[in-house]
C-alpha cells in the first residue's frame, strides 16, 4: 500500500504515546515491543526510516523496502500473542521513502512477547518509552478485554459496616432530590450482590467518608501546592485534600483562589473583579480529573501546582485508548468510571458527556492572554493554564495592577513593592483579614490556628513579613522579635487601610 499524503504531519511531531521513529530496522525485540506496547494501549504508528534525534528524513532504500517489511510483519507475528495484524504502507517525504506500521489498539488485551510470558513480556506506552507492565496494570489490561470499569468492582473484604456513604447519600439527596436507600446503591452500582451477599464497590469505597477508603486508596486526594517562581524547588503554600471524591472540588477551588491574583476594573457605573486565571475553566478541569482519572493506579494522586506563569491539574492515567487528542473539545466523550460518571452527571457535577473541554475553550475567550494545553505527560493527563508572554513587559513599580500579587510571593517582582500598592487596596484577601484580626494582638500560634496552618517559617513568610514591611503589621515587643510572650498587632496604617475599604 502506498501513502498518498503528501507530507505527513506527525513528522513534525515528538515521539510520544502513539508515535516512535526508527532510521532501519533494528535488532532484538525492539520492535515487538513497541507493536504490544500500542496494541495495550491507543495504537501507533512506528516510522522506518526517520532518525529522531536531531529529527532527520533518512528514507528506506528502495530495493529494501519489502524485504524490510517482511521482516516487520514476521517480528510482529512471530513474537507477540495474541497475534497483531499491523498495516504496512509506503510513505513520500522530502523525496524520500519511508516505511510506515500502522497498529491499532486491540482488542485481545494484554498482549505480550510470547518467549517472556504474560508476566514478563507485557508492554505499555508510558510518554516515548516501552515500559514493562506492573502486575496492576495486567489486571486493568484484562478487565478492558472484559469491558469492566475498575470502579464497578466489588470489595470483598470490606464489610458494609466499614463503608460510611451517609454523606454521600445526603449530598445526593440534596442535590438531585431523589431518595437514595439500599435499592437505589444498588441500581447506581454502589452495592453489588454475588452469592448471597452484598458486598461494596471500589465506587462505594471512593465516595465513602470512612478510614476504609484511604485504606483501600490512600492515594484518591489532591496535592495542591504554590511554588515560588517557575519551578519546584521553593512552596510557597501546600494543602492535602483527602475528601470522599464528591466532595474535594470546593476546597481545592478555594486553595487556588486564595494562591492567585483577584483584580478589579472599573467601568461606568460598577467594578468588576477578574481572577488570574478563568476560574470556570478550572472548575471544569477538577472536575475532568476527579471524574476520569485512573483509581487502578494506586500510587498517586490528583495534583494541582501554581507557578508565577502557569496552573497546572495533572490526573493519573493517559486519556482513555479509543480517544485521541483530535477528539478533545468535539463532543466525543469516552467514560473511564463508569459507575462514577453517571453518579456525577446525576449531582450536576458532569452538565453533558463531552462538553468539559468544550467548556473550558468558551470560558478563554474572556481570557486571551491565558493558552489552554492538553498533554499526557507519562501516564498522566495534564491541563495547563499558560499566561502567554506580555507585549510589554510590566515594572516592578507596575506589579499588583492588572495582575496582581498572588499569595506568599515575597519578595519576587510579583510581591507587594511599595507605598502605593498598600494605599490602592493590592492587599489579598487572608492578608487583610489577618490586619483585621490584629486589631486585637494576637501571638503567631493562635494566627496559625485561624488559619489552619502548620509550618511556623512560611506562614510568617507568607503572612506577617509582606505586612510588616508595608508598615501595616507591626509587634507588641520590637526589641524582643524572639521573644516567647511575642504578638502582633495592627499598626495604626493599618487600621487606616482597614477603615479605606
Amino acid at each position: 500500500m502506498i501513502s498518498t499524503e503528501k507530507y505527513p504531519q506527525y513528522l513534525d511531531q515528538p515521539e510520544s504515546r502513539r508515535l516512535e521513529f526508527k532510521e532501519s530496522f533494528p535488532k532484538g525485540e525492539q520492535v515487538a515491543r513497541t507493536a504490544v506496547a500500542f496494541a495495550n494501549g491507543a495504537g501507533g504508528r512506528m516510522v522506518f526510516g526517520v532518525k529522531d534525534s536531531p529529527r532527520e528524513i533518512i528514507g528506506i532504500p528502495e530495493g529494501q523496502l519489502f524485504t524490510m517489511e517482511e521482516r516487520i510483519t514476521n517480528s510482529i507475528f512471530n513474537q507477540c500473542a495474541p497475534a497483531i495484524v499491523p498495516e504496512v504502507y509506503i510513505q513520500s517525504a522530502a523525496e524520500k521513502t519511508l516505511l510506515v506500521v500502522e497498529i491499532f489498539p486491540g482488542s485481545n488485551k494484554p498482549y505480550y512477547i510470547k518467549k517472556r510470558g504474560k508476566n514478563n513480556g507485557t508492554y505499555i506506552r508510558v510518554g516515548s518509552t516501552n515500559r514493562r507492565a506492573s502486575h496492576e496494570t495486567i489486571e486493568a489490561l484484562e478487565r478492558q478485554h472484559r469491558k469492566v470499569s475498575f470502579d464497578s468492582l466489588p470489595v470483598y473484604d470490606c464489610g458494609l459496616e466499614d463503608v460510611n456513604l451517609k454523606p454521600f447519600q445526603k449530598a445526593y439527596r440534596d442535590l438531585t432530590g431523589k431518595p437514595i436507600g439500599k435499592n437505589q446503591l444498588r441500581n447506581l452500582g454502589l452495592l453489588t450482590p454475588e452469592r448471597e451477599q452484598v458486598h461494596s464497590t471500589h465506587a462505594a469505597l471512593l465516595l465513602s467518608d470512612s478510614p476504609a477508603r484511604k485504606r483501600y486508596f490512600p492515594y484518591a486526594k489532591i496535592e495542591c501546592a504554590r511554588f515560588k517562581g517557575t519551578d519546584k524547588q521553593v512552596f510557597l503554600d501546600q494543602a492535602s485534600i483527602d475528601e470522599p471524591i464528591f466532595a474535594p472540588i470546593e476546597p481545592c477551588m478555594t486553595f487556588i483562589k486564595k494562591n492567585i491574583a483577584l483584580g478589579s476594573t472599573i467601568g461606568e457605573i460598577y467594578r468588576k473583579d477578574r481572577w488570574e486565571y478563568p476560574m470556570v475553566a478550572i472548575r471544569e478541569a477538577l472536575i475532568n480529573a476527579v471524574i476520569h482519572r485512573d483509581y487502578s493506579i494506586l500510587g498517586s494522586d490528583i495534583k494541582v501546582a501554581i507557578y508565577d506563569d502557569m496552573l497546572e491539574i495533572s490526573s493519573p492515567g493517559p486519556l482513555p485508548d479509543l480517544l485521541s487528542f483530535e477528539d478533545l473539545g468535539t463532543g466525543r466523550s469516552e467514560i473511564r468510571n463508569r459507575v462514577l460518571a453517571p453518579i456525577f452527571k446525576d449531582m450536576k457535577l458532569i452538565e453533558a458527556w463531552g462538553r468539559g473541554i468544550q467548556k473550558m475553550k468558551t470560558e478563554l475567550k474572556d481570557y486571551p492572554e491565558i493558552e489552554l494545553v492538553l498533554q499526557e505527560a507519562g501516564h498522566a493527563f495534564q491541563v495547563q493554564f499558560i499566561k502567554k508572554e506580555p507585549k510589554k513587559k510590566l515594572g516592578r513599580d507596575q506589579v499588583g495592577t492588572k495582575r496582581g500579587p498572588s499569595r506568599d510571593q515575597v519578595g519576587t517582582k510579583r510581591g507587594l513593592t511599595d507605598k502605593k500598592e498598600a494605599s490602592d487596596h493590592k492587599i489579598n484577601d487572608e492578608r487583610f483579614r489577618l490586619l483585621q484580626i490584629c486589631t486585637d494582638a494576637k501571638a503567631i500560634v493562635d494566627l496559625m490556628k485561624i488559619f489552619v496552618r502548620s509550618n511556623r517559617t512560611k506562614f510568617k513568610d507568607g503572612y506577617i513579613a509582606p505586612l510588616m514591611a508595608e508598615g501595616l503589621l507591626e509587634m507588641t515587643e520590637p526589641d524582643s522579635p524572639n521573644s516567647p510572650t511575642q504578638k502582633y498587632r495592627t499598626s495604626e496604617k493599618g487600621k487606616e487601610l482597614i477603615k479605606e475599604r
